[in-house]
């Protein structure tokens, strides 16, 4: 009796570094330059906030629609890609894509105010939540097993250099040109990225035909767009805000969410399902997951915060600021290729254990931050956050997906990027809120005191998440390498 199909990878042994092919190579550039651009896009627009604000003469809270938005959309429409990519082609989900972001952008360059560029960014957002997925499900069904962490280190370069680029960029565009430019200079490279794709990129795999069940669309949309609204007004809570906005939309996303998963495992059966949830039947891919979803609750926060406590606590421009996060960024995008080769060659732990030490030991350091701290201190800590970051986000992305069979890449990329997504809005909203109520109860963000408190609490959650990673570092392991493992059967 054959066995179920559980989404579980068979675990073989690939030989060594194998030549990829030059046009397999040529479609993974092209969803490279194309992720590129959007995650450039994306990093552009916290800096032009104030710009807006004045602009557009909008309040503060009005003007954090412009990432919220942003956020909300990718939120929804990034749990039902698995199925897209499934039902599409390759060339079909890229020019979507590439146009929506492209056609976003334009409105964007042209609002005449602030609800159509509103509307401009939920266009962009649309396409761009297809970027890393396509990506991540091409490269996993183009690229050989031994050959996949090497590649994977080329994307960690493209998600890395993007935000290290962005703000510069956009500084200088504001400075001189206003908030407008910022669209105006990515709309030409992505419309380059698009002629290109529609010129050379070629379909990878076979289209299904499954029909779409519009009511998962309906529930993932209530599900998951809630979850990201409530937890984006908990950090209102602490400026006199109503918590029940909050507390309704929360209720929703959960009820959402249940009803949602309840669908997928109806429709499952039949492989109809908007997102497979027998992704996680995998050990390893769940394993993972959990151990993503710690990493980006940690430091998509931390790294919210510590921008605030240099300009606000040690009194540095934005310039400077930047500059003393620039090595890190810098530092995480270079290491990739490196980082890739090791885990082809070696496998997860090597990279992992000593990636979770070290983000988990910069993070307790940050929980001594003072206004007297030295700025070559907090250099040198934040460097080594982003080398132990860059540690373990390749080694994931790889080992996850690679745990699962090929007809379950396009699901396994989604719930990457879902997991990814809810867990930056929590950690985000959550240490948010806590440095929020600290600072303003020690007398506000004009006390540098004030400030460098509400950094080390808030640091402090996830300084205490960051170490639950370091067991899930020891536990999650290289499919391929592993002939004994669980998951091969």
């Amino acid at each position: 009796m054959p066995a179920a199909d559980t989404g579980t990878a068979p675990v073989t042994r690939a030989p060594a570094a194998p030549l990829i092919p030059a046009k397999d190579m040529a479609v993974i550039w092209v969803l490279l330059v194309a992720a590129f651009v959007a995650i450039l896009n994306e990093t552009t627009m916290g800096m032009s906030i104030p710009h807006l604000i004045s602009d557009l003469q909008i309040t503060p809270i009005a003007a954090q629609w412009v990432t919220s938005a942003f956020m909300l959309t990718m939120a929804v429409v990034i749990p039902i890609t698995g199925f897209l990519l499934r039902r599409f082609t390759t060339r079909q989900m890229f020019l979507g894509a590439i146009s929506l972001f492209s056609t976003g952008t334009l409105l964007a360059a042209l609002a005449t105010g602030f609800p159509m560029l509103i509307g401009a960014r939920i266009v962009q957002a649309s396409g761009t939540a297809v970027m890393m997925p396509l990506l991540m499900t091409t490269i996993m069904s183009l690229v050989p097993a031994s050959s996949r962490g090497r590649i994977m280190g080329r994307t960690s370069v493209v998600i890395s250099l993007a935000p290290t680029i962005g703000p510069t960029m956009s500084g200088f565009l504001l400075d001189h040109f206003g908030w407008r430019a910022i669209f105006v200079v990515v709309l030409p490279i992505a419309l380059v990225a698009m002629f290109i794709g529609w010129r050379w990129l070629t379909d990878v795999g076979e289209a299904t035909r499954a029909p779409i069940d519009a009511l998962s669309i309906v529930l993932s949309a209530f599900g998951f767009g809630g979850l990201v609204y409530g937890l984006s007004q908990i950090g209102g809570l602490g400026q006199g805000g109503s918590a029940v906005p909050m507390a309704v939309a929360l209720a929703v996303g959960i009820i959402g969410l249940g009803l949602f998963l309840w669908r997928q495992l109806v429709l499952q059966r039949a492989d109809d399902a908007l997102l497979d949830l027998r992704v996680f039947a995998s050990r390893n891919f769940s394993l993972s997951m959990t151990q993503m979803f710690l990493l980006s609750l940690a430091f998509f926060g931390s790294i919210t915060i510590l921008p605030l406590y240099l300009q606000n606590a040690l009194e540095l421009s934005a310039l400077d600021a930047g500059l003393v996060i620039l090595p890190g960024a810098l530092a995480m995008g270079l290491l990739g290729p490196l980082i890739g080769r090791i885990y082809d060659e070696h496998g997860t732990r090597i990279l992992l254990v000593p990636g979770s030490f070290l983000a988990s030991a910069v993070l307790w350091l940050y929980t001594t931050l003072t206004v007297e701290t030295s700025i070559w201190l907090v250099l040198t800590a934040q460097t080594l956050l982003s080398v132990g970051l860059a540690l373990s986000l390749t080694p994931l992305f790889t080992a996850s997906l690679a745990s699962l069979r090929p007809k379950f890449y396009a699901y396994g990329s989604a719930v990457v990027g879902t997991v990814q997504q809810v867990a930056g809005a929590a950690g985000i909203a959550v240490m948010m809120a806590v440095f929020s109520a600290v600072v303003n109860a020690a007398g506000g963000t004009e006390v540098p005191a004030a400030v460098a408190a509400g950094t080390r609490v808030s640091v402090l959650i996830g300084a205490i998440i960051a170490t639950i990673t370091i067991v899930g570092a020891f536990l999650i392991r290289k499919p391929e390498d592993d002939l004994d493992h669980p998951d091969a059967h």
